[in-house]
């Protein structure tokens, strides 16, 4: 095995530069190094000025999300010596705007994410003192794929519709409206409803899936979204013979 990797690097600073352009560096090849310790080896030891996100290294958090060799990859999971003997170059999500080097900004997402509302709604809640809303295993199972959603934004780079629509909610946003639809104390789903089936909601997905093809915690936001297009049609159906307030 090679001693050293070729690592290609987007720079971008917007007090000087006009465009992105590429920088490489010479990194250690070692076997149990993933791409986000060969940024950190770059950080650490030859440019401190090198920007990027990172938080956890667990594949927990999310935040270092970046395009490996063009596709969307936790850096963190991402082993260097499967690129062996590069170069293998690292650029920022696709579809995001660059904020520096790495990074993007993600404000676009969040907007979308809280429109959702991804959180258990209730008509009224009950007093502490009656206890939890308690759930099946089965009912848990019944959405518990769709919670393992880091918010890592793979899904969005990897999403052609999102690249060409900013208006599209994206794949994270409409998996977590759905993961909450089917919780079992949730009394949101005709809320949502409202929100999501229109053009920008799940309507808007062409069903590449391509977002779940990426998603590192095997979310199935495509499989999501297909759901959520069922159950609208479903429910438009519905109103359609019993429109509400007929008896």
């Amino acid at each position: 095995m090679a001693e050293q990797i070729a690592v290609e690097v987007t720079r971008f600073s917007p007090e000087r530069d006009k465009t992105p352009s590429i920088q490489s560096f010479d990194v250690p090849l070692r076997k149990e190094w993933v791409v986000l310790d060969a940024l950190n080896y770059i950080k650490d030891k030859v440019d401190g000025s090198l920007s990027f996100r990172w938080s956890c290294r667990m594949g927990v958090c999310g935040s270092c999300g970046m395009m490996v060799n063009g596709e969307p990859k936790l850096t963190c999971a991402t082993f260097l010596t499967d690129y062996a003997p590069g170069p293998v170059r690292i650029e920022p999500l696709k579809n995001f705007p660059v904020m520096r080097d790495l990074i993007v900004e993600i404000n676009d997402f969040l907007g979308k994410l809280s429109k959702v509302k991804p959180w258990i709604i209730r008509q009224k809640e009950k007093p502490v003192t009656e206890g939890e809303y308690l759930q099946t295993p089965e009912q848990l199972d019944t959405y518990k794929q769709f919670s393992m959603c880091i918010n890592c934004l793979l899904c969005y780079a990897a999403c052609p519709v999102y690249g060409l629509d900013p208006m599209f909610s994206g794949p994270a946003a409409l998996a977590l409206a759905q993961r909450y639809n089917m919780d079992s104390r949730d009394e949101g789903k005709e809320e949502r409803m409202d929100i999501l089936s229109q053009h920008d909601g799940i309507w808007g997905c062409t069903f590449v899936g391509e977002c779940t093809q990426v998603c590192p915690k095997h979310v199935d936001p495509a499989g999501a979204i297909q759901q959520y297009k069922l159950t609208a049609t479903q429910e438009w159906f519905k109103s359609f013979i019993m429109p509400k307030g007929a008896k």
